[in-house]
């Protein structure tokens, strides 16, 4: 008989054996995941649409809006990169973290053939040991990586915000819409941890995610505008588009920003 729990890692480390079906691809604090997104990224001429070497229509938008403006970027589930690469043409200093070592090797593989300085890491972002990252990030980049996350790991997604995002830094954040033409489970979080089973990733609303991200301000929040396959930007309808970003005047967090420098 094992007594395993002491602090709230452990709890989150016990909760997150919850869900390690291999057909799963949550992406967890222990790395839970790795071998589905490998698998996933095993077969390159599959037709899945964010395959292409585009970037998300929202992020190209913010960028001619004046909304974000260059500097050090943190692209979280970086998958093969086509985010980290459009970021890094518009002259911002990037890091790209990813699970899957098949998607950080294309992605290595893309930048070289594009010439572009990108920073790949693969592991999890969450466990990653501060100098592995270069932040304060002026820009965390997520387009499918917090869907994927079981409830408990939204504390440690929270916290590495807290460590990592300067002050006036904004979260681009991308994932599963729920409601008419949307995608994902729609399972309370209770009955997410009564089935052990993520059901490919969590929709949610916008009330929910301006719940879970209230520590910073709305920027906007929308759904992706659809594109055609031919189109230079990724755009899908059934995901939720959101800008956030927070206070410059985060005197709370002045101590995370000054361990960096």
């Amino acid at each position: 008989m094992d007594r395993t729990v002491r602090n709230v890692e452990d709890l989150l480390s016990l909760l997150d054996g919850l869900f390690t079906s291999p057909s799963e691809g949550g992406r967890s604090a222990t790395g839970d995941g790795k071998d589905f997104w490998d698998r996933f990224y095993a077969d390159r001429s599959r037709p899945v649409p964010f395959f292409a070497a585009k970037p998300d229509e929202n992020l190209a938008a913010y960028l001619d809006q004046g909304l974000i403006a260059p500097g050090r970027a943190l692209d979280l589930g970086c998958g093969p990169g086509r985010n980290a690469l459009y970021l890094a043409a518009r002259g911002f200093a990037v890091d790209a973290v990813d699970l899957s070592p098949m998607a950080v090797a294309w992605g290595e593989e893309r930048a070289h053939e594009a010439g572009a300085d990108v920073r790949f890491m693969c592991g999890d972002a969450f466990a990653l040991p501060a100098h592995e990252l270069r932040g304060p990030y002026d820009l965390v980049v997520d387009s499918g990586c917090f869907h994927h996350l079981p409830p408990h790991r939204r504390i440690s997604y929270l916290a590495l915000l807290d460590r990592v995002l300067a002050p006036g830094g904004h979260l681009a954040l991308t994932c599963f819409a729920a409601g008419e033409a949307g995608m994902g489970s729609e399972l309370t979080d209770a009955d997410l941890y009564r089935e052990s089973e993520l059901r490919g990733g969590l929709a949610y609303t916008p009330e929910s995610l301006r719940w879970i991200f209230s520590d910073l301000a709305e920027v906007e929040l929308r759904r992706m505008r659809e594109h055609p396959s031919e189109s230079a930007l990724f755009g899908v309808a059934f995901l939720w588009t959101a800008l956030f970003r927070r206070s410059a005047a985060a005197a709370a967090h002045v101590g995370h920003v000054q361990e960096w420098t």
